[in-house]
C-alpha cells in the first residue's frame, strides 16, 4: 500500500524552489511514497521542468493548484478565515478528505495549527494539540513536546502531551518503553511551581515510564527518552538551541580564519569540522509533528533548506507507516477508561 503526502510547496521562507528539491528526493528515497504538490500550479510545473529527476517520478506525484499563500507573519485567525484556497489549507483539507495520509508544511506555525486544529479536530479525549520535536543530544538526539502550541498549559494538559509524545517516540523510533521527564528548575522533589508538582503526580499515577523532574542541561545529554513541558518553556529551549549551535559555528569560523597558520590547520582539521557541523545542524533534527490531531501533520522550519525538508516529509512518512494517530487514539481510550474506572 502506498503511503501519499501532500506538501504546502507555497509555505516557508524559500517556497517551491526548495519544497520541490525535497519532495523528489523524498521519492527517491522511499518507493512506496506519492506526493501532492500543493500551491501556485505554473510555478510548480516550472520547478519541475527544471528537476532532472522529475520526469522519472511523475507517476508518482501529482500538483493540486491553490491560488493563496499564507505569509509568514500573518496572524492566524485571519489565515483561518480569509485565505480558504491557501496553499496550506488545501493541502490540509486533502488529509481531511483521505486523499492523503498526511501533510508537510514549512508555513505560519500559528496559522498551521489553527487550521489543523479547525479542519481536522482533535481525537477524542486530547484537548489541545501539541508540538513534539526532535534536539540534539550528546548520544543521539531526544523527543521533546510542547514547542510553542500552547502557553500555560494545565497539569492535566501536560500529561496528555506525555501520553501522545511517548506513543510517537515509542514506535517511531522503536523504543519500548520510552522515559519521560518533566522539565524543572531542579530534580528534587521540592523543586518547582504547583503545576509542575502536581503534573509530576499525575505523571506518577499514569501508565507511563516517567523518571521524574529533569533541568535543562540534562535535555543535551539525554537522561531521557522525552522531555515533557509546557509550550512557552519548550519553545524558548528550542529556539536556545538553535541559538547556542549558531554562535558556536560563528565562533570556531572566527578561530580557524584568524591567520594563515589557523586555516592550515582548518584544511587538516576538515573531516573532524564536517562531523561537528552535521551533530548540530537543526536541519538534520527538522521536522515537528502537531500530535493529538485526527490526521498526521508535521511542521518544517520555516527557513529549512531543501535536506532539511526532507528530513520533514520523512518524519510524515515514519508517522503514516506505524499508524501514530490510531495508536494514539487507541491509548489515549484506554487512559480515559483506567481514570474513570
Amino acid at each position: 500500500m502506498s503511503i501519499k503526502v501532500s506538501i504546502d510547496a507555497s509555505g516557508g521562507d524559500y517556497g517551491i524552489p526548495t519544497t520541490i528539491v525535497a519532495g523528489i528526493k523524498a521519492l527517491g528515497a522511499f518507493l512506496d511514497l506519492h506526493l501532492v504538490f500543493v500551491g501556485d500550479q505554473s510555478s510548480i510545473q516550472a520547478e519541475l521542468d527544471k528537476h532532472p529527476h522529475a520526469k522519472k517520478y511523475a507517476k508518482r506525484f501529482s500538483v493540486t493548484h491553490a491560488s493563496e499563500t499564507i505569509a509568514m507573519h500573518e496572524s492566524p485567525s485571519i489565515a483561518l478565515r480569509k485565505k480558504k484556497d491557501s496553499s496550506m489549507r488545501v493541502a490540509i483539507n486533502l488529509v481531511k478528505d483521505g486523499t492523503t495520509d498526511a501533510c508537510v508544511s514549512a508555513g505560519n506555525t500559528g496559522a498551521l495549527m489553527a487550521i489543523s486544529r479547525f479542519v481536522l479536530k482533535t481525537i477524542k479525549g486530547i484537548d489541545r494539540p501539541a508540538i513534539m520535536g526532535r534536539m540534539p543530544t550528546m548520544g543521539g538526539h531526544i523527543h521533546m513536546l510542547d514547542l510553542g502550541a500552547n502557553v500555560d498549559s494545565k497539569p492535566e494538559a501536560l500529561l496528555e502531551f506525555a501520553i501522545m509524545g511517548a506513543i510517537a517516540v515509542k514506535y517511531t523510533e522503536n523504543i519500548t518503553s520510552p522515559t519521560v521527564g518533566l522539565l524543572n528548575i531542579g530534580e528534587e522533589e521540592m523543586k518547582g511551581n504547583d503545576k509542575i508538582k502536581k503534573t509530576s503526580e499525575l505523571l506518577k499515577a499514569s501508565n507511563l515510564n516517567y523518571v521524574g523532574f529533569i533541568e535543562g542541561n540534562d535535555i543535551y545529554k539525554g537522561t531521557v527518552d522525552l522531555v515533557v513541558c509546557d509550550g512557552f518553556e519548550g519553545n524558548i529551549a528550542l529556539k536556545a538551541s538553535e541559538g547556542v549551535a549558531s554562535m558556536m559555528g560563528h565562533y570556531l569560523k572566527r578561530a580557524f580564519t584568524k591567520n594563515i597558520f589557523t586555516k592550515l590547520i582548518a584544511l587538516i582539521a576538515t573531516p573532524v569540522l564536517k562531523d561537528f557541523k552535521s551533530s548540530l545542524d537543526p536541519g538534520k533534527y527538522n521536522g515537528a509533528s502537531l500530535l493529538g490531531l485526527r490526521g498526521i501533520v508535521v511542521k518544517s522550519h520555516g527557513s529549512a533548506n531543501a535536506d532539511s525538508f526532507f528530513q520533514a516529509i520523512k518524519e510524515a512518512y515514519l508517522e503514516v507507516q506505524v499508524k501514530i494517530t490510531e495508536k494514539i487514539a487507541t491509548q489515549v481510550s484506554l487512559e480515559l477508561k483506567q481514570n474513570h474506572e
